[in-house]
């Protein structure tokens, strides 16, 4: 009989709780790191993990129905675009049914995550802790998430500002800018939020700066949520759905130019477009003004290309976030983690036993893509899906990192998927994967890993109670 694989998981936040739910589906040994001290992740702002950037009024920017997990729908009864705390609530929920809760070591920083090069568990992956525990796995699954270290603008703007500046991860409510002059830089979710939420309680119109455009989608097109309409042609080649799609927005809202933001810098689908009903109201009633970019800062001031010169006494940087995975080492990260190159965005290139889920950016929601992808990770670990030959993973790469430069250029070409289209390629992958089991390909093969008892002589792994 084929031993259980045994996995650590690094992460509990919407990926780590699919991998998790997945991998215990199959039968899989699993052990859940998380920083904080619950479940949810980067949804839940009482987190002691202290990472999530959730705000008082963060709500989905992809319906219900296009955001939940196949496996555990969200209740009928809930509004199209629910609140971060009700997702929040739903994730916790979802790891109590399934039993995840229970495998999830909370309250517990993993540190660093090394492969045994020699010795009798050579090959085996070993995962320390803050508190120097140590503990063996025949596989990792990454599942820190991307979306919680601050990218602040680099290099930063000439000149030297008195007010208060702060990243858009730190916002909670907008009580910090009653009666204060409001600049907020970046055209995102976030942005266009803290920047709605501000206009109802600044001093003056709030200042909505960005060098580029993109695309402004109301929630609801035509009575319907926006992305169901998306989803409605997802079967379509992507350059058809763009004109369809650019189409019925031009005739739903206009351009954001007619709004005085600047032009798309890209073609919807391309760029990730801003969902928001209520940021376009606010500018059409002069409550939130566009600026163009920064030229310098001056004091109590702000100078834009553009030649005005603004007061501000506090900016929000809405700038994004970089990709960071501190626990393992450039010899797997390579030097700019956003670009490394992994089979089907999951498995390692150089040692498929090390898994990412979750590491990427999707033109839609995220919970189905990794809920796709911890089934992927599971069918691998679990013996029942063998992966394409070395040469054939890196030449798929290779083909796929082509295919996403030509469509979204050098922004983080390599996390790129397109929604629809992936979570419609993983079922087809795991097909092809048994299909090659089938004719005699090699199947994931764990190893001995199992953890020492009392009695064992191996006193370098310590495993926490």
């Amino acid at each position: 009989m084929r031993k259980p694989a045994r996995v650590a998981v690094v992460g509990a936040g919407a990926a780590g709780l699919a991998a998790t739910k997945a991998l215990l589906d199959v039968g899989a040994d699993v052990v859940t790191y998380e920083k904080g001290d619950r479940p949810g992740g980067l949804w839940d702002q009482h987190n002691s993990s202290g990472l999530s950037p959730a705000y008082g009024s963060l709500h989905l920017n992809t319906s219900r129905g296009r955001t939940e997990f196949a496996d555990f729908p969200m209740p009928t009864d809930w509004v199209d675009y629910p609140s971060a705390a009700l997702v929040a609530g739903y994730l916790a929920d979802y790891a109590e049914t399934f039993g995840v809760t229970e495998r999830i070591r909370f309250d517990t920083t993993v540190t660093g995550v090394e492969r045994a090069e020699s010795g009798p568990r050579r090959g085996a992956w070993t995962v320390t802790t803050a508190a120097g525990a140590t503990d063996w796995y025949d596989a990792v699954v990454v599942a820190n998430g991307h979306n919680w270290d601050p990218r602040w603008p680099e290099p930063g703007y000439p000149g030297t500002f008195d007010g208060v500046q702060m990243h858009a991860h730190d916002y909670r409510s907008a009580e910090v800018f009653r009666d204060r002059h409001v600049l907020v830089v970046g055209m995102g979710n976030s942005a266009m939020d803290i920047a709605v939420d501000a206009s109802y309680v600044a001093a003056a119109p709030v200042l909505l700066s960005a060098r580029h455009g993109v695309h402004i989608v109301p929630k609801y097109l035509f009575g319907r949520p926006a992305d169901a309409t998306g989803g409605a042609i997802a079967a379509l080649p992507w350059r058809i759905r763009q004109r369809l799609a650019e189409t019925m927005l031009r005739v739903a809202v206009g351009r954001p130019e007619d709004y005085g933001l600047p032009a798309p810098a890209g073609g919807l689908f391309q760029n990730h477009p801003t969902i928001s009903d209520t940021i376009l109201h606010r500018l059409t009633h002069g409550e939130v003004v566009a600026r163009p970019g920064i030229e310098r800062l001056d004091g109590g001031r702000v100078v834009f290309t553009d030649g005005r010169s603004e007061r501000v006494d506090t900016i929000v940087w809405a700038t994004g976030y970089r990709v960071t995975i501190p626990f393992l080492s450039e010899q797997w990260l390579g030097a700019e983690p956003e670009k490394m190159p992994l089979h089907h965005r999951v498995f390692h290139l150089d040692d498929p036993s090390l898994a990412f889920v979750g590491l990427m950016q999707s033109t839609g929601a995220a919970l189905p893509v990794v809920e796709a992808q911890a089934k992927l990770v599971a069918a691998h670990l679990s013996g029942s899906y063998a992966l394409p030959a070395d040469a054939e993973r890196r030449a798929v790469a290779d083909r796929t990192l082509r295919e996403a430069r030509a469509r979204w250029g050098e922004k983080r070409p390599a996390m790129r998927i397109d929604f629809d289209a992936y979570v419609a390629s993983v079922p087809r992958e795991i097909a092809a994967g048994r299909q090659r089991l089938a004719e005699g390909a090699g199947a994931f093969e764990p190893r001995s890993t199992t953890p020492p008892d009392a009695t064992s002589s191996d006193t370098t792994c310590e495993v926490p109670a």
